[in-house]
């Protein structure tokens, strides 16, 4: 398995993570702890040591299970990532729903769900802290602050933001990195959906931090699985998608299909091979895998031939020219706190920095 740093931190992780959040929610049917043992054991199997996890993943279900599972294992060959910000102890939400939470972000409240997280994971220090889906207005200095003393404490090893729900945020990546310097950000970021994930990667180079991508898989577009046709279920998370990503989607995986199948490997497998090759800067694909086959799907995906400089530039002119497609194809607008009418088309904008 490939091993990256977040920057000029020491933290060194595996390039693809397997991500938590299927074990705190039912989205893709419901896990039990032996399903969750049988699963990270896997992932350790084929090389995974970094595991994304979040206190608000079913409202610290995801965090147990994990730590029961964690608890059997060696800790120092394990990294962990946790997020904070969503006071769920307050307002634990709906099952099933998909409204966003009461948010906190206050020192003491980070402090506060930082010890139960610990304890939920029945460990004393969590690798990575990510605000989660924090916004320009919840930007705190003493927050900031306070994640800089734990991390003195040992409590923590690097911090960093999680942006979302949406793709978008660049305003909050930029600023993070560049005023508070945090080492990491966690964005939307896969071959069809390429900004702001390019930018931060950029501007991550030049501020010495690390990036992590999430939705690898264009919301299913990339695992080859959805179809113009497809029925998007009430309760799926997917059905808030713009409906031209299931109309272009599946005819942008057919340009693909041709670069995969030359070089052995499923178009799932060459939206992770370019996202680790083409991206230096990128420490770590979050991935939301659901068995077995997907896990070792991804982590075999590392180890496929190189793309080609031609490849990776035929690529980057189907990106930039929407695949050939209809207007309409161009990806989904990026979510903005600065613009007037909250969104902005999505583009490539240079970082605020000069890259040394």
């Amino acid at each position: 398995m490939i091993r990256r740093k977040f920057g000029n931190t020491n933290l060194e992780v595996s390039v693809v993570s397997l991500g938590c959040w299927i074990f705190g929610v039912d989205w893709w049917g419901h896990r039990t702890q032996e399903d969750c043992d049988r699963l990270c054991s896997f992932a350790r199997e084929m090389g995974v040591s970094f595991f994304d996890n979040g206190d608000a993943y079913g409202n610290g279900r995801a965090e147990e299970l994990f730590g029961n599972w964690l608890a059997s294992q060696d800790r120092s060959r394990v990294e962990v990532g946790g997020k904070f910000g969503y006071d769920w102890y307050s307002d634990p939400g709906e099952e099933g729903s998909h409204r966003e939470r009461k948010q906190d972000f206050s020192p003491q409240f980070m402090r506060s769900a930082l010890e139960k997280s610990l304890k939920r994971l029945k460990t004393d220090y969590i690798d990575l802290y990510l605000a989660h889906n924090i916004k320009l207005p919840q930007f705190r200095d003493d927050l900031f602050a306070e994640l800089e003393k734990v991390k003195g404490e040992g409590k923590i090893k690097a911090w960093g933001v999680s942006l979302g729900p949406a793709i978008g945020w660049r305003e909050e990546g930029f600023k993070a990195m560049g005023e508070h310097d945090a080492k990491c950000v966690q964005t939307v970021y896969n071959l069809l959906e390429q900004h702001p994930g390019r930018e931060f990667c950029e501007m991550a180079r030049a501020t010495k931090a690390g990036i992590l991508a999430r939705v690898q898989d264009n919301s299913g577009v990339l695992k080859d699985v959805i179809r113009a046709d497809t029925q998007i279920a009430e309760n799926d998370h997917r059905k808030f998608r713009d409906a031209n990503w299931k109309t272009y989607g599946p005819q942008k995986v057919e340009k693909l299909r041709p670069i995969a199948r030359r070089h052995g490997m499923t178009i799932h497998q060459l939206a992770c091979k370019w996202l680790v090759q083409a991206n230096p800067t990128l420490t770590a694909i979050t991935a939301t895998l659901l068995d077995e086959k997907e896990i070792r799907e991804v982590c075999e995906s590392v180890h496929k031939p190189d793309l080609s400089n031609d490849e990776l530039r035929q690529l980057n002119d189907w990106y930039q020219n929407d695949f050939g497609l209809p207007p309409e194809a161009h990806p989904c607008d990026l979510k903005s706190s600065t613009h007037p009418s909250g969104r902005v088309q999505s583009g490539y904008v240079p970082p605020p920095v000069l890259i040394a």
